[in-house]
């Protein structure tokens, strides 16, 4: 995605700066507007953050009356509010998960309506869904009945924004991700994790203890389709846009066998177990797939990266991290 010259460039906050998405989404950003136009903001403690990385604040998006701070003091224009607690970590403290998820971007939505901002991104999630949606291909329109906090708190966020956005004409955009897979950060406490950590213990250790069975198969996108997913839905004519909630986006489904199968094909060495815990009754609620025939339509989305393709590539940007260790196999 290119930004058109003609047009004045955004000033954009994002939140969460520092988690798995937001890491990635930041430096495309700031790749099309230029870094000075992008905030980056987290709880991280600003000193110990480069200054290639700047702007940078550190936020605790709880707190109103500093993000309004921020807001007036680099006229932010935009907000990607991407801080939250995810679908595992959330089960182990569900009050607190709530909290978090729910109170930020009821924030964020007063702010961005009482500053007049132009456009706020918030992710959704296959969390949404749950045992009566439809196992194989969940629909953009499917009834949503979460089994997790983290869920809860995602199905409620779609009907504050499609409040915010009828009651106020504030210009909300989501997505539902599904699960991410990315080199440049750590995995922040999702279910479907396991598809970023079998990476590194493959080239770490040769061998992964899953905790999801081996015929779980669940929805997954490469990162970088993620990213540009969320670039040119932020990106297409407000009029295009006709779903009241967040758009389902699909590209992978697979198993961890089937990850498995693919990694052996680069490390013939590489073995995998199975010890199924409680994050295997959270995967068994949502689809193995998602109809995305409404961001096709709306804004032409259309992702990239197979499976195949997204083996290699997280293999060829983490291979080089493990290779000076001597207990670490060697990519064919």
């Amino acid at each position: 995605m290119e930004h058109d010259k003609n047009q004045p460039s955004p000033v954009i906050l994002v939140t969460g700066a520092r988690g798995q998405i937001g890491t990635e989404l930041v430096a495309a950003l700031r790749n099309v507007y230029g870094r000075k136009q992008v905030i980056a903001t987290d709880l991280h403690d600003a000193a110990a953050i480069s200054e290639s990385n700047r702007p940078y604040h550190q936020l605790n998006v709880l707190d109103k009356d500093e993000l309004e701070n921020l807001i007036v003091t680099y006229g932010v224009t935009q907000i990607y509010h991407l801080a939250a607690t995810l679908s595992a970590k959330g089960e182990e403290a569900p009050l607190k998960a709530w909290h978090l998820n729910m109170q930020s971007l009821l924030n964020i939505l007063e702010v961005a309506k009482d500053h007049k901002l132009d456009k706020v991104f918030w992710p959704s999630s296959i969390a949404v869904f749950g045992p009566s949606t439809a196992r194989k291909i969940s629909p953009q329109d499917a009834l949503l009945d979460p089994q997790t906090v983290y869920g809860i708190s995602k199905e409620a966020g779609e009907q504050w924004c499609a409040y915010y956005r009828e009651h106020y004409g504030l210009d909300v955009r989501s997505i539902r991700y599904p699960g991410l897979i990315s080199y440049s950060a750590p995995a922040g406490g999702g279910t479907t994790d396991y598809a970023v950590a079998i990476f590194h213990e493959a080239l770490q250790n040769g061998s992964y203890n899953c905790y999801l069975n081996p015929d779980t198969a669940l929805p997954m996108m490469y990162m970088d389709d993620a990213v540009r997913a969320t670039l040119e839905l932020m990106g297409a004519p407000a009029e295009a846009l006709k779903e009241r909630g967040a758009y389902n986006i699909g590209a992978l489904s697979f198993t961890p066998a089937e990850l498995a199968t693919e990694l052996q094909k680069h490390l013939p060495d590489f073995t995998i177990s199975y010890d199924a815990d409680k994050r295997q009754s959270i995967a068994n609620s949502w689809p193995a797939g998602v109809d995305d025939n409404a961001a096709t339509r709306d804004w032409n989305w259309l992702p990239k990266y197979d499976l195949a393709a997204m083996t290699t590539d997280m293999l060829l940007h983490l291979d080089p991290v493990y290779k000076n260790n001597s207990n670490t196999a060697t990519v064919s």
